[in-house]
């Protein structure tokens, strides 16, 4: 922990079933509550029981913005987290075990094991007190007071009735005590925030987004890591009005949400890669038919089933190619949950004006990841803006529905509206919506309506703020990033500063459109260019050299299903500057 601020890491290891997720949860509530900053990550299995999994919590009276790269405290629920994890703790920390079951290893010089006879403090056969047990010891070293954490148990387990209540309170109380008695606490004790702060995952974030963006129909088949946006939206459909279905596939699913945004709905859906390449045909026929529409594909390791339950950014290209054809479609990469919350509402308008498809990119870290967030940060109520809708019925002296425009953006009309008929196809068609191979193929025409649906960007992209160059100007070296990795990032240029070397940061959120002459300009002032890429091949490199033509010094990528820790790009950084590569991947050492 650096001194002058609280920085507090701690670890939850063992194996589907065992509960981790209760410990966890209840430590966030107290966490938050005292306004501490908050960054999970859940490295897990694909199986309903077994398997490892490791849940890291990082709190701070500071701004935090990875899980980064220490750690202070470590829970082992099972023999396999001791025997994978126990080389990471170092001086001052503290290591919590069933001392009836796990068998600690050679802990490092000045790691404290601090072993719980779960048994004696307990009387129960319900192994997942042991969970109960140590969140009570876990209080107690970092200086909890307890009836903070019997006010958290309460709310955990009220719904199960007093009984539950009354056990789980009672065995976190033996724990708590057990600890004071045998174990040294942290000197520094838990630290305090200026105001109370929330919690949300990013699929929250992103299905909250979509309500206050004024969503009104979302559709979903169940794919990891996009799965939590579809929970939300279920449990808070009623009370929010917004009509939710869960289709047999992705194909329906993407199909079913053009047909609610036809009618003037607004309308998404979200999926992982392989639910969303069922639906490309489906952007497609959006973009012929110019229906506003948002496609969610939150991003896991692939190619096929891949690593589902891991973390990846490799399908920016799947979103640049969906669907056949050469059409106009927004793709957008928010950095962080906040920014996806808000990037949701943009998106709709954005998609509204153009009458376009709109792609949003996320993945497993910022989706499945859980956050702080100040709620009065959280605009429930952004601006709407529908574009040129029409809504209500009016004499008319002819409609074309693709009517040839300046700026290439046609009037809609809401389906059904008397004196608005037209025809709604995925043939190309003439301004008056008359298809195109039904009569005859006429070039001019076919020419026409494509220059009239590219013309849409050439105005609206001039609304979307380009990239800014974050960081001294005169920096030694320029990270380049897009989407997650922002927050990782930003962690690593304060450590790369701490050993003199000063770093600037270029995050790309906007993928198409993309701002090209911005990016030159940026590219012009810069000394050492470096791209960080969670995937194999560096698929923003190039993406950025086709749309530029220009090329970096160097590139750190990982795609080994992990995220980045601050101290890979750090690592990464110091090596090229050493000129000893220019391109960087971590190792990542893994205990079998």
């Amino acid at each position: 922990m650096s001194s002058g601020s609280y920085d507090f890491s701690l670890a939850i290891g063992g194996e589907a079933g065992q509960g981790i997720a209760t410990p966890g949860d209840i430590l966030a509530r107290i966490f938050v509550r005292r306004g501490l900053n908050l960054y999970t990550y859940n490295s897990y299995q694909s199986i309903i029981r077994g398997g490892h999994i490791y849940l890291t919590i990082r709190i701070s009276d500071k701004t935090i913005q990875s899980h980064g790269d220490k750690l202070d405290m470590l829970l082992c629920l099972n023999q396999d987290t001791m025997d994978r994890h126990l080389h990471l703790m170092g001086d001052g920390t503290r290591v919590l075990f069933n001392g009836d079951s796990i068998t600690p290893g050679e802990a490092g010089p000045g790691a404290q094991l601090c072993p719980l006879p779960v048994g004696q403090l307990t009387q129960s056969r319900n192994r997942l007190v042991q969970n109960t047990v140590a969140v009570g010891a876990m209080a107690f070293l970092m200086g909890l007071e307890f009836d903070i954490l019997e006010e958290s148990l309460s709310l955990r387990f009220q719904r199960q009735g007093e009984a539950v209540v009354t056990e789980n309170v009672g065995v976190a109380r033996a724990g708590f005590d057990y600890a004071a008695a045998n174990f040294e606490a942290f000197p520094q004790a838990i630290s305090s925030g200026p105001k109370p702060l929330a919690v949300w995952s990013g699929n929250d974030a992103i299905a909250m987004g979509g309500a206050a963006a004024g969503v009104k129909f979302y559709a979903a088949y169940p794919m990891s890591p996009a799965t939590g946006v579809l929970h939300w939206m279920a449990q808070n459909a009623r009370n929010l009005g917004i009509m939710v279905r869960q289709a047999e596939d992705e194909i329906s699913v993407a199909n079913m949400v053009i047909g609610a945004a036809h009618v003037g709905c607004r309308a998404m859906c979200a999926t992982s890669g392989g639910g969303f390449a069922l639906m490309t045909e489906a952007i497609g026929a959006a973009a012929m038919m110019e229906i506003p529409s948002v496609f969610i594909n939150v991003q896991r390791a692939g190619p096929s089933t891949g690593v589902p339950t891991k973390t990846e950014q490799g399908d920016l290209w799947q979103a640049l190619g969906a669907s056949q054809g050469d059409f106009e479609r927004f793709i957008v990469a928010p950095k962080d949950a906040l920014d996806a919350f808000n990037t949701v509402a943009e998106l709709f308008n954005l998609v509204d004006r153009c009458q376009c498809p709109g792609i949003f990119i996320s993945d497993l870290l910022i989706s499945e990841g859980r956050f702080s967030v100040d709620p009065e940060l959280i605009d429930m109520h952004p601006k709407i803006d529908r574009g040129d809708l029409i809504t209500e019925s009016a004499p008319l002296n002819g409609y074309k529905r693709y009517q040839d425009t300046e700026d290439g953006i046609s009037p809609r009309a809401l389906a059904g509206l008397e004196g608005y008929v037209h025809i709604v196809a995925t043939d190309e068609h003439d301004e008056d919506s008359k298809l195109l191979s039904d009569e005859f193929t006429n070039p001019h025409k076919r020419r026409r309506m494509v220059e009239k649906r590219a013309r849409k960007f050439l105005t609206v992209a001039q609304d979307i703020d380009p990239p800014l160059l974050e960081g001294p100007e005169d920096a030694d070296v320029t990270l380049i990033g897009w989407g997650s990795t922002y927050g990782v990032i930003q962690d690593a240029i304060e450590l790369l500063a701490q050993q003199g070397v000063t770093v600037n940061h270029l995050p790309i959120k906007w993928i198409v459109p993309f701002h090209g002459e911005e990016v030159i300009d940026i590219f012009s002032r810069c000394k050492r260019k470096i791209i960080v890429e969670n995937n194999y091949s560096g698929q923003f490199y190039r993406y950025l050299r086709s749309e530029t033509g220009l090329s970096v010094d160097g590139h750190i990528r990982k795609y080994d299903g992990e995220p980045f820790m601050p101290h890979h790009i750090v690592d990464g950084v110091l090596e090229q500057i050493a000129g000893n590569t220019d391109r960087y991947v971590p190792y990542q050492e893994v205990v079998t």
